[in-house]
């Protein structure tokens, strides 16, 4: 009961019981036109994106840190790549380029991070503020439409009967899992996160994973923004990826990562982007008042946040106290002596 992953993943069996109660074939999985078709399906490629900028996110909330760029690195990457299509470059070569974007921009983010000494929020507010910006400089204010089939695979398309954004988001959650629980490098965040001057100390070389974190995150977030876009056929530099760097964060932490850095967890950031996912899917199945559904969704936040803390549990769940085990007889043949 005590685990951090036993409390989400109550809430979304409970959020799916909930939406099987309004929709009585929410939980079915049918085959059509020869790919699988459900409700299920649609939160996992709808949670696709959020599942991709959440791992990012995690190894970032490792070190210490916190990305809150990754929303606009979402609209730089969708739009660059949707350009590069509509003036005839391949799409190979359009994704190839937005997500190469937006791995210099992360590295930039933990060059000032890292080198630079800026505190980690204020060092991505600056893309924040300044890469949405760009993403409408790109876009030209437009929302810019892309026709090719082959673009449109990546978020909208289907392999082996699932969604190929599905598909995409499980490859990228493997290479994380290896490289973070394969090799030292998962080791190394976590003695970052949990004290970078001892961990200085010791020998690491803090700036160059601080940074290899925040390009990942980055990575994570252009491969998301390419898929967004490709998800709807086009590119909107002014609401593309907004406010996902907040779902994001909510992820990691009702995954279980705490935001002082150190330990993460991959599997709970998953099901943390999950419950987010399907919290939302919710919203709109049972008809919430759309004036109301970010108090809905912060409500629901908050509650598994405090189902979490072991503290508020033994508040509001007090065990009893077991009897006091009685004093050991004394040994009457000692007394006898």
């Amino acid at each position: 009961m005590n685990r951090r992953l036993l409390w989400p993943a109550v809430v979304l069996a409970l959020l799916l019981l909930l939406n099987l109660f309004f929709t009585p074939g929410f939980l079915s999985i049918e085959v059509k036109d020869g790919h699988f078709y459900g409700s299920l399906i649609d939160i996992l490629r709808f949670g696709a994106p959020l599942v991709l900028v959440s791992l990012g996110m995690t190894l970032v909330i490792a070190t210490g840190g916190i990305d809150l760029s990754v929303g606009s690195v979402v609209a730089i990457s969708g739009a660059l790549a949707c350009l590069a299509i509509s003036e005839g470059t391949g799409v190979f070569a359009a994704v190839a380029l937005a997500v190469a974007v937006a791995l210099v921009l992360g590295a930039f983010n933990g060059f000032l991070v890292a080198v630079v000494g800026i505190q980690p929020i204020v060092a991505t507010l600056i893309l924040m503020v300044a890469g949405r910006g760009l993403a409408q400089l790109i876009t030209d204010g437009q929302i810019i439409t892309v026709t090719d089939a082959s673009f449109k695979v990546i978020g909208g398309g289907y392999l082996f009967m699932l969604p190929f954004g599905i598909l995409l988001a499980l490859v990228v959650l493997a290479a994380t899992v290896f490289l973070t629980r394969r090799l030292a490098l998962g080791l190394l965040i976590e003695s970052v996160g949990g004290n970078a001057e001892a961990s200085r100390l010791a020998g690491l070389r803090s700036r160059g994973i601080l940074i290899t974190v925040y390009a990942f995150a980055a990575l994570c977030a252009g491969i998301a923004g390419v898929m967004v876009a490709s998800n709807v056929s086009s590119a909107d530099g002014n609401n593309a990826g907004l406010w996902i760097e907040l779902d994001a964060i909510l992820a990691v932490v009702i995954g279980g990562t705490l935001l002082t850095g150190g330990r993460f967890s991959l599997g709970g950031t998953v099901l943390g982007a999950l419950v987010i996912q399907t919290l939302t899917t919710t919203i709109y199945s049972i008809g919430v008042p759309p004036e109301t559904t970010l108090l809905f969704k912060a409500l629901v936040v908050a509650a598994v946040c405090l189902l979490q803390s072991a503290a508020f549990r033994s508040k509001v769940f007090p065990q009893r106290e077991r009897p006091a085990a009685r004093p050991a007889a004394k040994d009457t043949t000692e007394v006898a002596r």
